[in-house]
């Protein structure tokens, strides 16, 4: 079934090259952002759209209900178009959920002819090395958790993170002469199951998928840019309604990302359970929790309810950052972007709580939001966009940016080794 869309103006022109739409498929919201592709390389948000999800769509960060969740994706992307006044036909959608696996591996490499310059060729065969290695990993772990020792994988995204010759940090390896090459890259892979939903919402809405993002890579790539020497360094976290996404950033390189299955709606589950309310009024209730005219009795089992599942939450950003083990001092700038960030507690207690004090931190970290003007390169000008709840899908436009100038013909050399890393 092909689900066409309905509300489309009379003024709005076909679809363009030059533009490109990000959809950020959330558990509680779908986000839509249609961009055009300046000549200077900088990306104009158009177009703006936003629909809730039905509560059954979505699944910890998954595509549940295939359908359903198209129809969200077409409401959203239609008042992106009618913001635009055009349609694009190319997407980049995001993956998040428990079995997406963000690793940093790294591989040694001796070569037989130190005195020779390295070619494309030579590194393209180290990263299918690491690429391979990474992706029997990740299969491992999946096939573990799901209890499937057959489940197959597919790699989404991977990036250099560090590479060095004879011990010699280089950004960019082609030319270089040497015997050892040590290179860090990371990869992220996601079941095939929860690819193949992507792609058929993308089929179902006909848009050409350009890209599938790990969406914590995506907003890595939100604050980073395109500059290769970009030193940037923080703990990047976004809370969605179904999970909370976490990618370690240093030195302008991914060390890696992690994800667990607690977001903004584990909070309203909880309220709901604890006050003996439905969904959405707990809902209401948890985006009203700093209202004064909530009575004090209420307000008082209310702030228990939120501090419970704060405790699980805790666990899990200590767990998921306890496994970066390779790192010796972990950044100390906790940035947070996701709508389940929006929660005043939440902020509170990484900013105050003592979460940090057995992970190697040299200080306690600093907490903020993203803000639309931090992400770099991308430029809004319908004016819609306010605050930290976009910023996944800002980032998901700069992967298809990415991916779009890997396919000219005229690029450099670093930028054709560069290609190799993009899918």
């Amino acid at each position: 079934m092909v689900i066409m869309l309905e509300k489309i103006l009379k003024n709005k022109t076909g679809p363009a090259d030059d533009y490109i739409v990000a959809l950020d498929i959330g558990t509680e919201f779908t986000k839509a952002l249609i961009a055009h592709l300046g000549k200077n390389g900088e990306l104009e948000i158009v177009g703006v759209g936003r629909a809730r999800q039905e509560v059954g769509n979505m699944y910890s960060g998954a595509i549940a209900d295939i359908t359903g969740v198209v129809r969200n994706c077409e409401d959203a992307l239609v008042q992106a178009e009618d913001m635009a006044g055009l349609q694009a036909k190319k997407v980049v959608i995001g993956i998040a959920g428990e079995f997406v696996k963000g690793l940093t591996s790294t591989i040694r490499y001796r070569r037989p002819q130190p005195d020779k310059e390295l070619t494309a060729a030579e590194m393209e065969l180290i990263i299918q090395k690491v690429q391979e290695r990474s992706a029997e990993k990740a299969r491992a772990q999946i096939a573990t958790e799901t209890g499937n020792p057959d489940v197959e994988v597919k790699l989404v995204n991977s990036a250099i993170v560090s590479l060095r010759i004879d011990g010699y940090k280089v950004t960019n390896p082609l030319g270089f002469q040497g015997r050892d090459v040590a290179i860090q890259i990371y990869t992220a892979f996601a079941p095939m199951v929860h690819i193949g939903a992507l792609e058929r919402v993308a089929n179902e809405l006909d848009l050409e998928l350009l890209a599938v993002a790990a969406e914590p890579f995506a907003v890595a790539r939100a604050v980073l840019g395109s500059d290769a020497s970009n030193n940037y360094t923080a703990i990047l976290i976004d809370i969605g309604g179904g999970t909370t996404d976490i990618a370690v950033v240093n030195d302008g390189g991914v060390e890696g990302t992690r994800m667990f299955g607690v977001g903004g709606r584990s909070f309203t589950k909880t309220i709901a359970s604890d006050l003996g309310l439905d969904y959405n009024k707990a809902e209401q209730l948890k985006l009203r929790i700093d209202n004064p005219k909530i009575k004090p009795t209420a307000k008082k089992a209310l702030d228990e309810s939120v501090e419970k599942t704060l405790d699980v939450w805790e666990q899990g950003v200590e767990l998921a950052l306890d496994d970066f083990d390779a790192i010796d001092h972990l950044p100390s700038r906790v940035l947070l972007c996701g709508g389940g960030s929006s929660l005043e507690a939440l902020v509170e207690r990484l900013a105050l709580g003592d979460w940090c004090k057995e992970l190697p931190f040299t200080k306690h970290p600093v907490v903020q939001h993203i803000a639309p003007e931090d992400v770099i390169g991308i430029v809004d000008t319908t004016d819609s966009i306010k605050d930290h709840t976009m910023i996944t899908a800002m980032g998901l436009l700069r992967v298809g940016y990415d991916t779009l100038i890997g396919g000219d013909e005229s690029d450099s050399v670093k930028e054709k080794i560069n290609r190799i890393l993009r899918v």
